[in-house]
C-alpha cells in the first residue's frame, strides 16, 4: 500500500465521485479507478459501492479512511517538523 493510495482514497471517498476525485488530484480517472481496485485487492474487501451517481463508503472504507487520515496528518507533521528543524539548525 503506498502513500499515493491512501491520498487517492481519501479523494475519492471525500468527494464520492471517482470523477471529481480525479480532477481534484490532477490525474485521470482510469489510473485513479485502478489504483482504488487495487487498494481494494490489497485490503481484502470492497471499500466502495459504486453507484449511478457516484460512490459510496462500505464499512471497511470507512475504518480504513479514518486511518487513511491519521497517517496522512502524522505524515504531514513529520515533514514540517523536519522542515522546522531544518530551518532552525545551525549552518
Amino acid at each position: 500500500m503506498s502513500l499515493a493510495q491512501l491520498r487517492y482514497f481519501v479523494a475519492v471517498a471525500e468527494e464520492q465521485h471517482v470523477t471529481r476525485a480525479a480532477r481534484r488530484l490532477h490525474i485521470a480517472q482510469p489510473p485513479l479507478t485502478r489504483a482504488i481496485r487495487s487498494l481494494e485487492d490489497e485490503v481484502g474487501a470492497p471499500l466502495f459501492t459504486r453507484t449511478a451517481r457516484g460512490v459510496r463508503l462500505l464499512p471497511a472504507g470507512a475504518i480504513l479512511l479514518t486511518r487513511a487520515r491519521e497517517i496522512l496528518d502524522a505524515l504531514d507533521a513529520a515533514v514540517a517538523e523536519a522542515r522546522r528543524a531544518a530551518t532552525d539548525a545551525p549552518h
